[in-house]
């Protein structure tokens, strides 16, 4: 009788949404990243918050979130999926994007490299268009430009080094 019992706790441990419960273990990383990145600054008060006091709770909420996901992905009633290879290909050709944007960002100013990434990311859907991958980049970079830019006065460099 305590064997069945014991398969029964095993079974309902086991990972049945693997989509959701690695995208809740990254989610988690990387909130425990930022909550932990976030410690070696001022971290203030509520009502003066200083520069590590949105990052701590911005990862804070991010694991929390993630962990949740997580734990959600191994109950009983979630839904029983596997990762499919094709995933994979998904997978590498965002962190691509990401990571090839970090590198282009001082090359090509933030404009053409937000198009770039846009453009790029956009293939690992099913539905890619060149078109509305094109339009998508274009409006995002008008975004970017606006808000960080003009809006919050961040600066960036908007064009290549190259142009001028």
């Amino acid at each position: 009788m305590q064997h069945n019992s014991q398969v029964k706790g095993e079974a309902a441990m086991q990972i049945r949404n693997k989509q959701d419960f690695w995208a809740g273990i990254m989610f988690t990383a990387v909130g425990a990243f930022a909550v932990v990145a976030s410690l070696k600054y001022e971290m203030g008060t509520a009502r003066d918050m200083g520069p590590g006091y949105f990052p701590f709770w911005l990862g804070i909420c991010l694991a929390v979130l993630g962990a949740s996901v997580a734990l959600r992905a191994m109950s009983a009633d979630a839904p029983l999926t596997r990762i499919d290879p094709s995933d994979l290909k998904t997978v590498v050709i965002l962190l691509g994007s990401v990571a090839l944007t970090g590198l282009l960002l001082n090359l090509l100013g933030i404009l053409l490299t937000v198009v770039v990434l846009v453009l790029l990311s956009s293939m690992a859907s099913h539905l890619f268009s060149w078109k509305v991958a094109l339009i998508t980049g274009l409006c995002l970079a008008a975004f970017v430009w606006l808000a960080f830019i003009k809006a919050l006065g961040l600066v960036f460099p908007l064009w290549p080094a190259w142009g001028g």
